[in-house]
């Protein structure tokens, strides 16, 4: 998985440091394309991660700390015909469009990662990466926003109001809103964690549709529980499954995205870690199976 020789990797280390603005310059040029194939679906990798201090896979704390190795994984995702494109923060969407990894491929910008994984303010999923301004001045097709939820927590306030409010300046440029709606509680332990109660998903689920001046561009990314189409009869926006946390069986996340991908607004997948840090470590074959699934047809693109 040599994608990035040495002289390439100098050559991007190198425009980084002495040539700052072709970063602005790849991403313009970049070639541009539909959210949704030909077949009404879309399947989008996942690399925001390590800004929210996520760098640890399955018993492996640091093994997304190289760079480079992230790079060349989602670049190997990426070179699969059925992967439509690709949804990152700003570091990582620069590197990408200097390596020219991103032509022909959906692009949409990572918004709030300010709530890092374990600290004592995680709940203030704050606007630190792209902002709806920066989404439209580089032509990314929309922008992707977490929104979790802890009745119990009032920092969970000032999200709701900030997702609105990204939600409305991107409709407004007719870019696509991501939003990723999670009901989050507080553990025995005094940390935050995901909620897995189907009821409580739903009721935010109800809350992400009505965010924002207009719902016309708004997306929501959710995971596949066990109730997924009771979940998704919660609303009429189109949604996308997340790969959440990767697991030791790979095939039992493969099965799950197989049955949500039959509810009707069901259009696709956005996944990361579960594909690019595969249990076998063989991410094209990963990412061939999760194609197939969002993408079962021969005419993959």
């Amino acid at each position: 998985m040599t994608l990035i020789t040495d002289e390439r990797w100098l050559e991007l280390l190198e425009m980084r440091a002495a040539a700052p603005e072709a970063i602005g310059h790849a991403l313009g040029k970049r070639t541009k394309r539909p959210l949704l194939a030909a077949d009404g679906a879309t399947f989008i990798i996942a690399i925001d991660h390590p800004a929210r201090g996520m760098v640890g896979v399955s018993g492996q704390p640091f093994v997304m700390a190289n760079r480079r190795d992230v790079l060349e994984r989602t670049m190997t995702a990426m070179a699969d015909p059925g992967v439509d494109g690709v949804m990152a923060t700003p570091d990582i969407l620069d590197d990408l469009a200097l390596l020219g990894a991103l032509d022909g491929k959906v692009t949409i910008g990572s918004i709030n990662r300010g709530g890092l994984m374990g600290s004592s303010w995680e709940l203030d999923d704050q606007l630190t990466a792209h902002t709806p301004e920066a989404i439209v001045e580089q032509d990314l097709d929309g922008g992707k926003m977490l929104l979790r939820i802890d009745l119990n927590d009032p920092r969970s306030r000032s999200t709701i109001e900030s997702c609105a409010e990204w939600i409305t300046e991107l409709a407004a440029a007719r870019k696509v809103a991501m939003l990723e709606p999670l009901p989050y509680t507080t553990n025995a332990l005094g940390a935050k964690a995901l909620d897995i109660d189907d009821d409580a998903l739903v009721r935010c689920v109800g809350v992400a549709n009505a965010l924002g001046a207009t719902s016309a561009y708004t997306w929501l990314k959710l995971p596949a529980t066990d109730q997924v189409e009771r979940v998704m009869a919660a609303t009429s926006l189109p949604a996308l499954i997340l790969g959440g946390t990767p697991g030791p069986d790979p095939d039992t996340a493969f099965d799950e995205w197989r049955r949500a991908m039959a509810v009707p607004n069901v259009r696709g997948l956005v996944v990361g870690r579960s594909l690019l840090y595969p249990p076998d470590g063989d991410v094209a074959a990963a990412v061939s199976t999760a194609a197939k699934i969002v993408h079962p047809s021969e005419e993959r693109v």
